[in-house]
Parts: C-alpha cells; sequence; structure tokens
C-alpha cells in the first residue's frame, strides 16, 4: 500500500516558520516533521509514499535528495512533475514527489495523484501532525468496517478548563479534561480507490468539505477512535512544545 501525504499547504498560521519553508519541513529535533510522519508508516511496514507537493515544494524534494544522496544505491528519475527517488539505505523508502498545485486544496491535490496509486487501496494523511496511532490496527479496523473511507477520530489537548453552570451561577470550575473536548479529525485516513468517485476534478475541492461529506452521507465514512497521543504542529506554541518533548525524551510518537 501506497501512503499519501498532503503536504501542499501555505501554513499560514505558522507564518513564522513557513515564510521561508513549507510546514512539513520545519524541524522536530532536527529533522522535518515529514520525516517522523513517514518514519511512523516505516515502522509498521509501508514504506512506499506519494508526497503531494504545493508550496515551496522543491525545498522538499531538494531535502530528500541530499538526505538519501550519501547512500551509493541511490535512483533518482525525474519527469516534468515528479521526482521519484529510490534508495536502500537505511530507511528503505520509495517517494515519489508530485507536483499539484501551489494554489489548489486538498481535494484537488489527492485526484491529482490518482494515476500514482494504480486503483488501489491507499493511505492518506496530513504533513503536519504525529501521533502514535497503530497504523496495523487501523487498516485491519477498516478492513474488517468494508467502507471506503477511515479517518482517526482523535480528541485535542484541551486548551481551558470548564465552568460548570446551573441557571447561570457559576458552582465551580473544573480542569482541563479531555470530556469537555469534541473528536476531530486527525488524519491518518485509509481510502479505497473508489473515493475517487466522490472527488470533483477541480483544483478548488476541498477534501474536508464536499468529499468526505458524501462519504459520510453515503455510509461510507467510519471513524478509528485514537485516545492516545496525537498533536498537529499547526503553530509557533505547538512547534515549541514538540521539540521540548523530543529533547526531554518524552517523544510520544517516537515508537520506531
Amino acid at each position: 500500500m501506497k501512503v499519501v501525504i498532503l503536504a501542499g499547504g501555505l501554513g499560514t498560521r505558522l507564518i513564522e516558520k513557513t515564510n521561508i519553508k513549507p510546514k512539513p519541513m520545519v524541524e522536530v529535533g532536527g529533522m522535518p516533521v515529514i520525516w517522523h510522519i513517514m518514519k511512523l508508516y516505516s515502522y509498521y511496514g509501508f514504506n512506499d509514499f506519494v508526497i503531494c507537493l504545493g508550496y515551496k515544494g522543491h525545498i522538499i524534494t531538494e531535502y530528500f535528495k541530499s538526505y538519501f544522496s550519501k547512500y551509493n544505491n541511490l535512483e533518482i528519475q525525474q519527469t516534468d512533475n515528479t521526482t521519484k527517488i529510490i534508495t536502500n539505505g537505511p530507511e528503505n523508502w520509495n517517494i515519489n514527489l508530485v507536483e499539484t498545485g501551489e494554489k489548489t486544496m486538498t481535494g484537488g491535490r489527492i485526484k491529482r495523484i490518482k494515476k500514482h496509486l494504480e486503483n488501489n487501496r491507499f493511505f492518506l494523511t496530513y504533513g503536519d501532525g504525529v501521533s502514535n496511532v497503530n497504523i496495523k490496527k487501523l487498516l485491519n479496523f477498516h478492513i474488517s468496517n468494508k467502507k471506503l473511507c477511515t479517518l482517526t477520530a482523535v480528541k485535542p489537548e484541551p486548551r481551558f478548563g470548564a465552568l460548570v453552570l446551573e441557571d447561570n451561577l457559576v458552582t465551580h470550575f473544573r480542569e482541563k479534561n479531555l470530556i469537555d473536548v469534541d473528536w476531530i479529525n486527525g488524519g491518518y485516513f485509509v481510502c479505497e480507490s473508489s473515493i475517487f468517485e466522490h472527488i470533483k476534478n477541480r483544483d478548488d475541492e476541498i477534501w474536508e468539505q464536499a468529499p468526505l461529506k458524501g462519504l459520510s452521507e453515503s455510509k461510507n465514512l467510519i471513524a478509528y477512535k485514537h485516545t492516545d497521543f496525537w498533536k498537529p504542529m499547526d503553530t509557533l506554541k505547538d512547534t515549541i512544545e514538540l521539540n521540548k518533548m523530543w529533547d526531554n525524551n518524552n517523544a510520544k510518537w517516537k515508537i520506531w
């Protein structure tokens, strides 16, 4: 199975870093966050990646060329909008870096890489969120439920404590608690090839809107509930926190 990574967005909420590099290249522990995501899939035996490039995509391509350049058996194949990197180094990865347009939205990016998936089931995730989700269990859950798409549902860290009210009277305060937080889409999808029937052939199509809504309405979208570690890298604060976790040997997503 191939792993599709959406890595082309502008990352405007992390402008302190993304004004010079795409968000997947922002470093945690000295390595780009996209590398951490790929290491998770690789740990479970999935080493064939399709990376959807957009904003400053050439930086991602050049990084992987440089990263693997020290291995003698490196092979690079290049066409107009695709760079394929094959290596047998410590990371036995095949990487297709596909230019999907700087302003293309998530659904449009997915549609553009359809030909690279050969009508097979595939993984899909974002290039800016780390987790210790068990990829094998996620896949088995998807297969057993026989739906077109599975998303990983997560609960983000609660940001605020809660007020307990009775007729507008504050009776007491409650500390931050996951009970007060709703499930959200944490990415880490498993998709059947037929999901492309739910994505319009246009660059402004947003995967998280009409396609996922259509899959939900047709009862073809199911959620795998992940209650352990998950954290996005949306802001500078997130970046600092992830680096602190790494430096303190408390990187809960590092299972390799």
